[in-house]
């Protein structure tokens, strides 16, 4: 099938829902009848994991970031979204809004996530004012990268602050609504002849460069805390074995007739 012949709305709709659910709107750790702790889930999983395969969930959970988000706002090319998701995940980042636009139809293409979308928690949104409110009761200042606003180049923000970075259509770039919401508008001086980045383009430089200013300004990049960092690894394994529920109830049922 070549990808002229891919449906591309049920493709999009596909790849925002392969990642995590928010920890927020579930509870991963409740297995049949029995709360467990993100130990015991760890411990449960662990024989059924190569001792490499935990070291590099360990690792990137010690890595990750919450204060830093990703927000993409009416794309409707598929390739464009895996790019933001790849982006986001290589760099940190645990969290991914997405808001809805308002579009007739989408576009596909080839570009993959390359598994990106199944470690990143994806929230979706029907209108841009709800996002932008949900953030900021958060605690995060909402900066939308756009061109024609009054913006600051992107060097001026301290990203140590919690920050929502918001990336717009392909070819409207962040709506009116979204704007009037934001906390500040933002760009990356371009000092060539070309006058913008392709969206996907601009959220990996912009994630990147809040990376390299979260380090500079105080040394590190994540900030999860020590409870934060246990029910992400947890998660991780329940992602990471076949069947991960199916077995700890079967461990659990073995040990209660032990």
């Amino acid at each position: 099938m070549s990808h002229h012949d891919v449906d591309a709305e049920k493709e999009m709709n596909r790849l925002l829902a392969a990642g995590g659910t928010p920890p927020v709107q579930t509870d991963p750790f409740t297995i049949g009848d029995v709360r467990l702790s993100p130990e015991r889930i760890v411990g449960l999983l662990r024989p059924h994991m190569r001792e490499r395969r935990l070291d590099r969930i360990q690792t990137v959970v010690a890595n990750r970031t919450r204060s830093v988000v990703p927000v993409v706002e009416g794309l409707v090319n598929t390739g464009n979204v895996s790019a933001v998701m790849r982006s986001a995940e290589a760099l940190g980042h645990q969290d991914m809004h997405v808001v809805s636009g308002e579009h007739d139809r989408y576009k596909h293409s080839q570009r993959t996530a390359q598994g990106a979308q199944h470690w990143l928690d994806v929230w979706h949104w029907d209108a841009p004012t709800a996002c932008a409110t949900h953030l900021q009761d958060a605690g995060h200042r909402v900066v939308a990268m756009h061109l024609h606003a009054d913006t600051v180049p992107i060097r001026d923000l301290d990203f140590t602050q919690p920050t929502a970075l918001v990336f717009g259509n392909e070819d409207a770039g962040v709506t009116d609504t979204m704007l009037e919401a934001s906390d500040a508008a933002c760009e990356v001086p371009l000092p060539g002849f070309t006058e913008s980045f392709n969206v996907s383009v601009a959220a990996a430089v912009a994630l990147y460069h809040a990376q390299q200013d979260r380090l500079d300004r105080q040394g590190h990049h994540a900030d999860l805390s020590d409870e934060a960092r246990a029910r992400l690894e947890a998660r991780f394994c329940l992602r990471s074995v076949n069947n991960a529920e199916q077995i700890i109830e079967r461990k659990l049922g073995d040990e209660g007739r032990s």
